[in-house]
């Protein structure tokens, strides 16, 4: 009876790989060995990377930020969009209270995530599962915030 290997194998062991070939002219008493020298023939090959199958790394991402209530984006490019556009309105450069910032983050964070949502029930509406721009366009037209 036969011994199928790869039943034997165990769930997340490679398989070995048998050592190079000699070339035809050498022969076995000339070639050194691995184990006499120092250095390793071949590199040490880190594990590969885990691949997920595709959309499966998008609903664990999306699992991972419905479960915080963290903000998004970070507070520091906000913090100096907002006095860029702050300064573009006016000539002076205003200072802004630290819960003043975190507040219209959280206010920009939640219309965000909002008119994210209209635009994906708009791609789901076209029998799309893809947000493309004129999603969002409609979303915003259908709200009433075409003007910003």
């Amino acid at each position: 009876m036969r011994h199928n290997s790869s039943a034997s194998r165990r769930k997340g062991k490679t398989p070995q790989h048998r050592p190079p070939l000699e070339a035809p002219g050498t022969s076995a008493s000339t070639a050194r060995s691995p184990r006499c020298s120092g250095v390793p023939d071949q590199p040490r090959v880190s594990p590969r990377k885990r691949r997920f199958r595709p959309g499966t790394r998008a609903l664990m991402e999306i699992r991972k930020y419905q479960k915080s209530t963290d903000l998004l984006l970070r507070k520091g490019p906000f913090s100096r969009l907002v006095r860029e556009v702050c300064q573009s309105f006016s000539g002076e450069a205003f200072r802004w209270q630290v819960y003043a910032l975190a507040a219209l983050q959280e206010a920009a964070e939640a219309f965000l995530v909002l008119l994210f949502s209209d635009a994906n029930l708009c791609a789901i509406h076209a029998k799309r599962v893809t947000v493309f721009p004129r999603d969002i366009q409609l979303a915003r037209r259908i709200r009433g915030v075409d003007n910003m």
